[in-house]
């Protein structure tokens, strides 16, 4: 179900890119992540995208040749990195956990959009863990090694190797839950009574 029957390319001459400037492009794709957040995968089609953003169908078409892959570079233009550092294990988790809150209805939906999708096509899934998985474990695994450097936990702590499950699980689960996005207090609560003292962290 790469696109919809209205969505068939419209004929272009060879493989010619079209000329887009990259702010045109991230015009583009925000367009992508807004329809994907407030209509979920399946709504999505080029025709739409090309309807909000004014521009031809074929245009899209000579940049992305199917939605899969417009999606996957959607997401990956919407990669970012983190850097948290307060010189304290337990301070940068909850940095970390206050970032995470404030992105987490954004990033949430997103997630839950591309759930049936992303398993059938590869590139989808790839894109989704470029974007909104790998950094965040990197960035998490990078304050633990900080932390454990700082001799602040053991490396051999048997919790470490849960902490990026439980911060993803957490932001997850919450609006199967309670109905409710994972927000910067919910997170921050949840590391001060969950993930530190697991850690043996105040």
């Amino acid at each position: 179900m790469t696109s919809q029957a209205g969505d068939r390319p419209e004929p272009v001459g060879a493989t010619r890119r079209s000329k887009i400037t990259p702010e045109r492009e991230q015009e583009f794709f925000e367009a992508v992540l807004e329809q994907l957040r407030e209509c979920g995968y399946d709504s999505v089609t080029m025709e739409g995208i090309a309807a909000s953003t004014r521009c031809s169908k074929s245009t899209l078409y000579r940049q992305w040749k199917t939605k899969p892959q417009f999606v996957a570079a959607a997401l990956r233009s919407h990669r970012r990195t983190r850097c948290i550092d307060t010189g304290s294990l337990a301070d940068d988790l909850r940095q970390a956990a206050r970032a995470a809150g404030e992105l987490s209805g954004r990033d949430t939906k997103l997630l839950q959009a591309l759930a049936h999708a992303a398993p059938q096509d590869a590139e989808l899934q790839r894109a989704l863990r470029e974007a909104l998985v790998e950094p965040e474990i990197a960035a998490l695994k990078e304050i633990i090694r900080r932390g454990v450097e700082r001799g602040e936990v053991p490396a051999d702590h048997p919790a470490l190797e849960y902490i990026p499950a439980q911060m993803f699980g957490v932001l997850r689960i919450r609006p199967v839950l309670e109905g409710e996005y994972a927000d910067p207090d919910y997170l921050v609560r949840f590391v001060e009574a969950a993930v530190l003292p697991a850690l043996g962290l105040r």
